[in-house]
């Protein structure tokens, strides 16, 4: 897994003629139909797709984007560089598809630094014009380690080692909600036991063009909650989108330890024999550290 996430135009637009890069755009089809970054590839399943962690689930998932990437033209000769209109405009559905890709083994995978609309403010053109890529065999190599299942976060709620990350909107957060899509989009409301809050916004700009906040603002925002650089970390939200926006942000900022539940709250709320914690946070606030 590369150090290198973000990728700014001059990077992508040089590495995409030299053959050496393949764009993933994950907007709706009719958006990327209207305009869209010369040579890019639609695949918007990298945004809408819902996981589950059961071993068929993740079956499912390993053959879906295995043959979605494939048929990208990912046969890990090139880098896959994943947009979305801006970091924050889906989700950061952008970084749900980086995350995905490197969970898959994907050698080399990144992310366009303020998407679309960066690529539109330096002045770039963009197309209609529609790009057909060889399918190939994606080099599948699913990394365990980047990944919890439900059955190991049930386990996690009993380990004082682990920071357990929620970086949902402070609606889902206090249990007002239970989705972005709508209060009652899935059964349950509220949030793991134990689990701290940081709302994924905190860690982006208000920018024209979104970008992630400096690694040293992102480390004392962290600090602020009781988060370390070498704490373990497994971060989740509804599903997987926020978290893995959240993943690009820490480990830019030198968090190493990090995994993500990438069903999250979607999952975990339709299984009534799971715990949740509700109502105005109690035991999900711990003490805040604090840095010497």
């Amino acid at each position: 897994m590369s150090d290198k996430i973000l990728y700014s135009v001059e990077e992508a637009e040089e590495l995409v003629k030299a053959g050496e890069a393949v764009i993933l755009d994950i907007r709706d089809a009719d958006k990327f139909a209207e305009e869209h970054i010369p040579g890019s590839v639609n695949v918007s399943d990298i945004f809408y797709y819902l996981a589950a962690t059961t071993d068929d689930g993740l079956a499912e998932l390993h053959q879906q984007f295995a043959e979605l990437f494939g048929a990208a033209g990912l046969d890990g000769s090139k880098t896959a560089i994943v947009c979305e209109d801006a970091l924050n405009t889906q989700y950061g559905g952008s970084c749900r598809g980086y995350w995905l890709l490197s969970y898959l083994g994907y050698p080399s995978a990144g992310i366009l630094d303020g998407g679309i609309r960066a690529w539109k403010a330096s002045g770039r053109r963009m197309t209609t014009d529609v790009t057909q890529p060889e399918p190939v065999t994606f080099p599948l190599s699913p990394r365990s380690g980047l990944l919890v299942t439900k059955a190991q976060m049930l386990a996690a709620l009993d380990r004082d080692d682990l920071v357990l990350l929620d970086n949902r909107d402070r609606d889902e957060w206090l249990g007002e909600s239970s989705s972005p899509y709508g209060k009652d989009f899935v059964p349950r409301k509220g949030r793991l036991p134990g689990a701290l809050w940081l709302e994924w916004y905190e860690l982006m700009d208000d920018s024209d063009v979104p970008a992630f906040k400096s690694s040293a603002e992102i480390r004392e925002i962290a600090g602020s909650r009781g988060i370390a650089p070498d704490d373990d970390v497994i971060i989740y939200c509804f599903k997987g989108a926020r978290a893995s926006n959240t993943f690009v942000a820490l480990r830019q900022a030198g968090f190493r330890n990090l995994r993500i539940y990438l069903s999250s709250w979607n999952e975990w709320s339709k299984d009534a024999s799971l715990p949740i914690e509700s109502g105005i946070p109690g035991a999900a606030a711990r003490p805040v550290k604090l840095s010497a």
